[in-house]
């Protein structure tokens, strides 16, 4: 089948989010074709290019959700039909189109401003229709008019989204908001919708492709939902992380004021339950993602998890040496017996600072125990600023040791980059302490703590995001921010090697069993399957050659029979007979059109055979035999 893989932000560009998951997807699924529908993040990231794409990917379409210095949208051209239409062009258009528009942004503006009563489910209450009017609509329109990008800019938007934003049942917040805010989210929302103004939505694109798969929700998912609308082509949501959350926490950096991020809460947050409403199937990544979604109105009868492949080939060799001393009974020898390891980006998320102060508890009940943290600081100053600060402060904690007065001194605690002689890769990292440990305050998929599990290795971590959904047991998991309970639990483990071990051995297994590539692959390869199945998608294209004579056996008989195909037809029905009791018969020989008990003493059902459908196929329709095999 046809895929049609919906990215924002990520794959095919060599950086961005999901880009190693997608592209494990696309090489690891041969049997299918996939054409990626891909937005761009920033000009930086159309300058790393693209990163090698297999055979299978048949066509890459791009388009950016920044704005150039020019206002225009790069690489498309100004096709500015309705754009024309507010600024004047070669052509003039009437009062409709007009009307149309305002009508559609007025629907939306007003779902976005105006929240749902208080107890209302998420998608249940007015707001939710309203936002899916005034979101096609334009939609409608810009496919017929050609683009939304300086309608949505222009002085009507500001005037429609004022009027929204004063009328009643509105919040304070927005009622409060000015020109200039209203100006900046008329910007935003421009952006956002930026999707709608693409050509992507005709035959020999998003409507050429027999399923969409959005790699994210938000802007990612949007030309999946008009490939809904337009083409009836079902779509798929995945979801490793939570996009609306982020978007809530990115609005706190963001220089605008309270006014503009509700009023950008109020959209992505329509955008989310429209998202899930309209997904044939949503794939989170764990269950914290599935608990945020179903509270944005996901519905759990579509829901399934899948939890995201990774590489344990990398991990392999330190996990075999770990179960191989462990069957000896050498737990002392897995990596250093009183090492603590830490393995991650370095940023105030990651809380090494509690780290540090439950490492000098440790340091008092084992005096030679040591911490190795592996890791950089993430992008931004911020993060750049906190490993100063944790560097600091484990000099403070931990001056420098000697063994005798004439030998140098060192400290317990240790700063180092993955890459180093002693510390060639990543895998070397995990297997050199007996002990990892996690101390996050914010986690969504800890992939860390997957990774050490392939590696055998006991973990301590605290209570966030999916730990305890990873973990499963095989662990000790404590609150956050608190550095006695961490301390505890790390000299537990430093003191018992043979439960080091056991707890090892049973990680390893368990993350062999649930987070391999392998079982991803699996797990899509049947949902695309099961999508197709419950909703085809028919196009006269495909049954037709290049002269437009119908192609033999292009259509399935079963795409003609009445109701689901994997159900019995309707020529087969038990005939009831009231006046007689139910007697079971045995040894009775089959006769045509009837069939023998399930089970022993089972009553034999009467069939009787109805008139056969017409104008549809004989042989589905007609009794075995009646046909050639």
């Amino acid at each position: 089948m046809r895929i049609g893989l919906l990215t924002d932000g990520g794959y095919p560009y060599a950086t961005g989010e999901s880009r190693l998951w997608c592209d494990r997807l696309v090489r690891g699924l041969p049997q299918h074709e996939f054409d990626l529908f891909a937005l761009s993040r920033s000009a930086h990231q159309e300058d790393q290019g693209w990163v090698r794409l297999p055979p299978q990917v048949s066509r890459v379409r791009t388009a950016p959700l920044w704005t150039p210095e020019d206002g225009t949208l790069r690489g498309t051209g100004e096709r500015g039909l309705l754009a024309r239409l507010v600024t004047g062009g070669e052509q003039s258009y009437g009062r409709r189109d007009r009307r149309h528009f305002t009508d559609r942004l007025t629907a939306l503006a007003t779902a976005i401003c105006t929240p749902d009563e208080a107890g209302t489910e998420a998608g249940e209450g007015p707001g939710t229709e309203l936002f899916a009017e005034g979101l096609y609509g334009l939609a409608e329109l810009a496919r017929e008019r050609g683009g939304l990008h300086l309608a949505l800019r222009s002085e009507d938007t500001v005037r429609i989204l004022e009027a929204a934003s004063r009328a009643r049942g509105t919040g304070r917040t927005v009622q409060s908001a000015t020109v200039p805010d209203h100006l900046a989210f008329a910007a935003e929302l421009e952006r956002a919708l930026r999707p709608l103004s693409l050509d992507w939505y005709d035959q020999e694109s998003l409507g050429a492709v027999d399923l969409c798969h959005a790699a994210s929700g938000g802007a990612a998912a949007l030309p999946g939902l008009l490939a809904k609308r337009f083409f009836g082509v079902p779509l798929l949501v995945t979801e490793h992380g939570v996009p609306l959350r982020a978007h809530y926490l990115a609005a706190c950096d963001t220089p605008y004021g309270t006014p503009v991020r509700a009023l950008l809460a109020g959209f992505h947050g329509r955008l989310t339950t429209e998202v899930y409403r309209q997904a044939a199937l949503v794939t989170p990544g764990n269950t914290h993602v599935r608990r945020w979604q179903q509270r944005c109105g996901a519905d759990p009868a579509k829901q399934r998890t899948v939890y995201p492949g990774m590489a344990a080939e990398r991990f392999g060799q330190v996990g075999e040496d770990a179960e191989r001393l462990a069957a000896a009974g050498e737990g002392e020898g897995a990596g250093g017996p009183d090492t603590l390891v830490w393995v991650g980006r370095i940023e105030p998320s990651k809380d090494l600072i509690a780290l540090l102060h439950a490492f000098a508890e440790v340091r008092r009940a084992e005096p030679g125990a040591r911490l190795r943290v592996f890791g950089a600081p993430a992008d931004g100053d911020e993060a750049t600023a906190y490993l100063a600060h944790c560097t600091a402060l484990a000099a403070q904690l931990f001056p420098d040791e000697a063994a005798g007065a004439h030998t140098e001194g060192v400290s317990p605690v240790t700063f180092e980059e993955i890459g180093g002689p002693e510390v060639p890769d990543l895998a070397e990292a995990y297997g050199a302490g007996g002990v990892i440990v996690l101390s996050s305050v914010v986690e969504g998929f800890p992939v860390s703590l997957v990774e050490a599990m392939f590696c055998g290795r006991a973990t301590v971590s605290t209570d966030v995001g999916a730990v305890v959904e990873v973990i499963g047991g095989t662990g000790l998991v404590v609150p956050p921010r608190n550095p006695k309970a961490l301390a505890d639990a790390c000299v537990a483990l430093l003191r018992d090697p043979e439960r080091r071990a056991r707890l090892g051995a049973a990680a390893r297994a368990r993350a062999l069993e649930l987070f391999t590539v392998e079982q991803n692959l699996a797990a899509f390869r049947g949902i695309y399957l099961e999508l197709i199945s419950h909703t085809p998608v028919r196009r006269e294209a495909d049954t037709v050659d290049a002269d437009g004579d119908p192609l033999p056996f292009a259509t399935p008989p079963e795409a003609r029979l009445l109701g689901h195909w994997t159900q019995p037809g309707p020529h087969l029905r038990p005939q009831p007979d009231p006046g007689q009791p139910d007697v079971p018969v045995p040894n009775r020989a089959s006769a045509p059109g009837s069939r023998l008990p399930d089970r022993p003493g089972e009553p034999e059902p009467q069939h009787t055979r109805e008139p056969e459908p017409e104008g549809v196929c004989a042989i589905a329709a007609g009794p075995a035999g009646d046909g050639d095999a």
